[in-house]
């Protein structure tokens, strides 16, 4: 009886392993575009294979991983997925190059209900921009396609990145202290973090993402896909300029105040200013939509996506580096004492 039903196949349950074969193809000719020295096998095999720059003596490797959130979903509502694989990489380069580390190779996980070759490529080409970017071959990753897990034209995304750093270049805020000077670099808007709070505010407020409320110059959807910065460039030119970073934070969840005590040895606080760097638009169309002040500052990175602390005889010679590169780069504090056990929310103090 068994015998005489229809044999259901793969493709007939939702999963199209032509079409993923085809992408994978797609994916590999995308992907030479960052390859780099070092790489010895890249994507079509089980694994990839890249081998140790050579220059390092005692190396010490530097891994990430880390997502785009819920920002995926305004991705989803606009139909635009071409950005959202910069955010991708930008979250882990950034990441691991506050710790002075040289971004060597990403790896990507892409998983959706049914695979839509055109958005999957769109994404992709966002991962390999951001790629070429932050200097780091696009070694390998996953795509998974995975009928009922994900809504129509809906997937999500993950990110894996491998870095090498001299043990003696590690920047772990250790040297920070008292009368450093902070420095930060201009974020492109949210980044990656807080849509959940915006996405809620959207939803309470009926608000189109076509639209565009003032001061905002653009459609907010288009505001708010705009991708996170890539500053790895910027670092590691610092860096080379014989520049003593001595620490680095990642603005990023939780904002300054969330961020910024991670770098900073006990009994060192910081003293931020408030009115040291213009915002963008977006923080004010927050505000005047009713997000509370305090609720901002530990949310959103509020225009700063990057802090260095330098000490304070080279402050003037880290910004105009930074400036050469095309950074806005501003200084926005300095570091002060506090007591041995103060609380991380209370070593941020703004002004």
């Amino acid at each position: 009886m068994g015998g005489s039903q229809s044999k259901l196949t793969y493709l007939e349950a939702g999963v199209d392993l032509e079409a993923k074969d085809a992408l994978v193809e797609r994916i590999a000719a995308l992907a030479k575009r960052t390859h780099k020295r070092g790489l010895l096998s890249g994507i079509g095999g089980f694994a990839g294979l890249f081998a140790l720059p050579l220059h390092y003596r005692e190396p010490v490797l530097v891994a990430g991983a880390d997502g785009v959130g819920t920002k995926l979903k305004i991705a989803f509502a606009m139909g635009i997925h071409g950005t959202v694989g910069i955010d991708l990489v930008a979250m882990n380069a950034n990441d691991i190059a506050t710790t002075g580390a040289e971004p060597l190779f990403f790896l990507d996980y892409f998983a959706c209900g049914k695979l839509k070759e055109e958005i999957a490529e769109a994404v992709i080409s966002g991962i390999v921009r951001g790629c070429e970017e932050a200097g780091c071959v696009l070694l390998g990753g996953e795509t998974a396609e995975m009928p009922g897990m994900y809504e129509e034209n809906e997937y999500d995304l993950a990110g894996f990145a491998l870095g090498v750093v001299e043990r003696s270049a590690i920047i772990d805020g250790k040297r920070v202290g008292v009368g450093d000077c902070l420095i930060g670099l201009a974020s492109n808007g949210l980044h990656s973090n807080g849509y959940s709070l915006v996405r809620k505010l959207i939803e309470t407020r009926a608000l189109s993402l076509d639209s565009t409320p003032p001061p905002l110059d653009e459609a907010l959807g288009l505001v708010l896909l705009r991708p996170t910065r890539i500053y790895v460039r910027a670092i590691r030119e610092l860096i080379q300029k014989s520049i003593e970073v001595r620490a680095i934070a990642h603005i990023t969840g939780g904002g300054i105040p969330g961020n910024l005590p991670r770098v900073l040895p006990k009994g060192i606080a910081a003293k931020v200013r408030l009115d040291a760097w213009p915002r963008p638009p977006v923080f004010e169309w927050l505000e005047r939509e009713g997000i509370d002040p305090t609720e901002m500052r530990r949310t959103f990175n509020l225009g700063i996506g990057l802090i260095l602390v330098v000490p304070e005889e080279q402050k003037h010679a880290a910004i105009s580096a930074l400036i050469a590169l095309g950074e806005s780069a501003y200084l926005i504090g300095h570091t002060e004492a506090c007591s041995l056990d103060c609380p991380d929310e209370e070593r941020v103090r703004f002004i």
